[in-house]
């Protein structure tokens, strides 16, 4: 009977088509079936994020800030339910996104947000399949055949992505935070090869790349570089990993509770 029904969900996520992300009758469906406090957490950030754009100046940057923040924060809790909602949500923040880092000179958070099109945009555009069933494929290094190679690989891929983009900013940009603008970037490019992989330790990069995120766009608005729209976003994408770690309910940290959940 389950290997019945696993090869009926096998199908039917082949069968989707590859418009599919197109239609709102897909990002309604990939909204269902979240854990309450995401909900919750879901319609408090917008709220947040909302208020903080209309007590500062209303700006055309403003503005776009402000939707880059709301769909990539919707996308965000979405990828901790194991439905992403990537695809033209996650794109068009992304680009919001690119446009509103190169106007504070922070160049490695484009490139950042580069990698999420890559990987976990353009992978939902052109197989809305590849983002049903996550919760169903999520796993640990540690289960791996080679968890020490993976752990070294990935070691040595954070290593060398560090050295490349601090390496340019301070050569070759104007950028005034070079340091922590790199290795904000280098956190985030690192989980989201995880993430694209089906690896759970993601979140403890996510995790890390949302304080520094944080402390990048705190210091970028300090100094006059951006609007505290960001600051705050990033504040409740911290807020989001955090729900992660503890709900037992997500699967990323607590895969073997949502698997036994499944069979049960």
């Amino acid at each position: 009977m389950q290997k019945n029904q696993s090869f009926q969900d096998s199908q039917s996520v082949e069968n989707i088509a590859l418009f599919s992300a197109f239609k709102p009758s897909w990002y309604v469906e990939q909204m269902k079936g979240w854990t309450r406090q995401s909900y919750i957490l879901l319609l408090l950030g917008l709220a947040i994020i909302l208020g903080t754009t209309l007590v500062g100046p209303i700006t055309p940057l403003a503005i776009v800030t402000m939707l880059a923040g709301m769909l990539g924060f919707t996308c965000t809790i979405s990828i901790t339910n194991t439905k992403p909602l990537n695809g033209v949500f996650g794109l068009v923040s992304a680009l919001i996104y690119i446009f509103v880092a190169y106007a504070a000179k922070n160049y490695a958070d484009m490139l950042l947000q580069a990698v999420y099109i890559v990987l976990l945009d353009i992978p939902v555009l052109l197989m809305p399949g590849w983002a049903k069933n996550v919760d169903s494929r999520v796993r640990q290094i540690k289960d791996t055949e080679h968890p020490y190679r993976i752990w070294m690989l990935t070691a040595l891929f954070f290593g060398l992505v560090l050295i490349a983009l601090y390496g340019f900013e301070s050569n070759f940009t104007d950028s005034p935070r070079p340091l922590i603008d790199a290795l904000a970037a280098t956190i985030g490019i690192t989980g989201a090869l995880l993430t694209t992989l089906r690896f759970s330790d993601t979140y403890y990069f996510w995790l890390g790349q949302g304080l520094f995120s944080v402390t990048l766009w705190g210091i970028t608005a300090l100094q006059g570089g951006a609007n505290w729209v960001l600051f705050i976003t990033y504040l409740l994408y911290l807020s989001n990993d955090f729900i992660a770690l503890f709900d037992k309910g997500v699967a990323w940290f607590h895969n073997d509770n949502v698997k036994k959940g499944m069979i049960d």
